[in-house]
């Protein structure tokens, strides 16, 4: 018999997609004032100030081989340089949200066909169907608004790059990531983050800000919500299930992305939106289902 689910794990895809999705809307409205490698490095940096004092009074046990460490920061490079980094530039080089949501709304197909190779999981054929009307609800969503621009290559080949990292990141966690402290996980990878940011944003960027109230208002939503938060949950999520139904979760982003860019960004959701957004509820839900044989 399975052990009982507990009770934070019911919550936790609800919360995470809220300020996951949430973050897509804001990362936009924090790089109009800002350059994004520049903001990434602020948001990390911050992220690591608030972990260290934590680090030092909670005293978490901390992982006892080299090969765990460097897990962690494989992970850490993997999604907050690659991942965040990538999708940043290609906001900051004109894609526009719905463009960047809807290449890495790519991810949950790639974990299905990769993970039954890296990490041992099958991928039943109703799951497949969950997975495809998914992308097709999402798809629909995104292409409602019209908001999808493909003609800024260098912006689209970084989106592209931003799918590859957060795959790659959440396969390597599935495969690899042992059950630590929430606060060491987050405090290293954070740290490999910045490591990996840093140095490109000081060459490649002047590393000034605009100091005003929507600006701090968008890092604290990022640094709390998104940092914090919801890549705690991501994390804690990704080792208590199978990897491919956790990545399903993400085809929800897109959908309530766009709900939320309607009152900061004054985008409107039309009628045919709302109907991809019902068709990709059924696929998490179909993607996400887990049977239990009779």
């Amino acid at each position: 018999m399975s052990p009982t689910k507990p009770l934070w794990l019911y919550a936790a895809p609800v919360i995470f997609l809220l300020l996951w999705s949430g973050g897509f809307s804001v990362a936009k409205l924090g790089i109009i004032h800002a350059e994004p490698l520049s903001f990434l490095a602020l948001r990390y940096a911050a992220v690591c100030a608030l972990l260290a004092p934590l680090v030092i009074l909670l005293r978490p046990p901390l992982p006892q081989k080299a090969s765990e460490w460097g897990n962690l920061a494989v992970v850490g490079v993997l999604i907050q340089t690659v991942y965040f980094g990538l999708s940043y530039i290609a906001f900051k080089a004109g894609v526009s949200a719905g463009g960047v949501a809807i290449i890495v709304c790519l991810q949950p197909i790639l974990v299905g066909l990769i993970a039954p190779q890296f990490t041992g999981e099958k991928v039943s054929i109703l799951r497949w169907l969950g997975l495809a009307l998914g992308l097709g609800g999402a798809a629909t969503v995104i292409l409602s608004r019209s908001s999808v621009e493909m003609e800024h290559p260098v912006g689209v080949l970084a989106a592209v790059g931003a799918l590859a990292g957060i795959t790659i990141g959440t396969l390597w966690e599935k495969r690899f990531g042992k059950s630590h402290h929430p606060v060491v996980s987050n405090a290293v990878q954070y740290l490999a983050g910045l490591a990996g940011v840093l140095p490109l944003a000081m060459v490649f960027e002047s590393f000034s800000f605009e100091w005003n109230l929507p600006f701090l208002a968008a890092l604290a939503y990022l640094v709390i919500g998104n940092s914090i938060i919801a890549m705690s949950l991501l994390l804690a999520m990704i080792r208590a299930g199978e990897v491919s139904r956790v990545s399903s979760l993400f085809y929800l982003v897109p959908p309530i992305s766009a709900l939320m860019a309607w009152p900061l960004l004054g985008e409107e959701m039309p009628l045919m939106g709302w109907a991809g957004f019902a068709l990709a509820a059924v696929g998490v839900a179909l993607a996400t289902r887990k049977f239990r044989p009779k």
